[in-house]
């Protein structure tokens, strides 16, 4: 606890974003104008009055908030790199983190991607990955999501710890959310399974004790689906519960002959991928679902719940930085077509 009347040796600092930056300085200048007048607050902060004025009546008509910056979105050209060569681009320059945009053409060549080292260069440069420290903290990271080995460069690393899989089926994230309990029916969990290069999501609601039988069994079912669509499970990636800490569940996954994974304790966002899908379930189907109809049987959750998952993975679009709008079924689709 900080004492108030002793100054700190250190002074604490905050991290603002630009957008805030802008925000307090438009609210500046109208507390300025306030006191000392337009033509003053003008001059004073080197702006026209046309701005002043816009700023000033956007914050009577809707409030200071509106001071805020828009977000814009990024502007897409039509001849950009598709978002699956820009995968094997980044794939391949972690891989090899120390190899420049010109040493890594030729391994780029054996994947059937043909980039002047320029473009390469412009790639890793968008996603922080253009200079050998960058690359380096990366692939830190990277060893630090899949063993627990957590080291400098992975503290330090340009864009937080990450999930990177060459092959669908490679690592596969697991987790257990808590949906809640229904009345004549009891506490209702949902075991989730998520392949970290395509996003396919498998999902499955069990009622009662969540252990390490029920969730060796559920990989087993994770198997089969995976092996429907084309994909072979090599890896699973899990926190240190004890439903996937389990002796069962450890000596099952020995037996399958998969590798598993276990994030360093109390890092959730090492588990990030599956965090965030179960975000979007709890968002976009469990809470508009509850507030629709009240399910008085497991099966009926579970049927509903189906439906959603299957629109997820064939039709609805995700729009974060590495799907890039794409659905888990064209991912699929594109690496099961460049398999040999």
């Amino acid at each position: 606890m900080v004492n108030p009347q002793v100054p700190s040796t250190e002074p604490e600092t905050t991290t603002v974003t630009l957008n805030e930056i802008i925000y307090h300085r438009r609210v500046r200048v109208l507390d300025h104008a306030g006191v000392h007048g337009v033509a003053s607050t003008c001059r004073t902060f080197g702006i026209s009055r046309q701005s002043y004025y816009r700023w000033a009546n956007r914050a009577a008509h809707y409030g200071l908030s509106a001071l805020m910056p828009k977000a814009r979105r990024s502007s897409r050209q039509p001849n950009s790199t598709p978002a699956d060569v820009v995968e094997i681009v980044l794939a391949e320059a972690v891989a090899r983190p120390t190899l420049g945009a010109r040493r890594l053409l030729e391994h780029l060549a054996e994947r059937e991607v043909v980039l002047s080292a320029s473009g390469v260069q412009r790639v890793l440069l968008r996603h922080h990955l253009g200079h050998r420290r960058e690359r380096v903290a990366a692939l830190a990271q990277i060893t630090a999501t899949e063993t627990g080995l957590v080291t400098d460069e992975a503290r330090n690393g340009p864009f937080g710890f990450c999930h990177f899989a060459a092959r669908p089926g490679d690592l596969v994230a697991l987790d257990t959310f808590y949906v809640g309990k229904l009345k004549g029916v009891g506490a209702v969990y949902q075991l989730t399974a998520i392949d970290t290069t395509t996003r396919w999501t498998v999902a499955k609601l069990i009622c009662g004790e969540k252990s390490a039988a029920v969730a060796a069994a559920f990989v087993d079912e994770v198997m089969g689906v995976l092996d429907g669509i084309g994909i072979e499970l090599r890896g699973v990636l899990s926190d240190n519960g004890p439903e996937f800490a389990g002796k069962e569940f450890t000596s099952h996954m020995h037996e399958l002959g998969v590798t598993h994974h276990r994030i360093p304790p109390r890092s959730p966002n090492h588990n990030a991928v599956c965090e965030r899908v179960q975000g979007t379930i709890l968002q976009e189907f469990y809470r508009p679902a509850f507030h629709r109809q009240r399910f008085d049987t497991l099966a009926e959750l579970e049927s509903q719940l189906q439906g959603f998952l299957h629109r997820y993975n064939t039709k609805r679009r995700n729009h974060g930085a590495y799907m890039a709008g794409r659905i888990p079924l064209r991912v699929l689709e594109a690496h099961l077509a460049s398999t040999p």
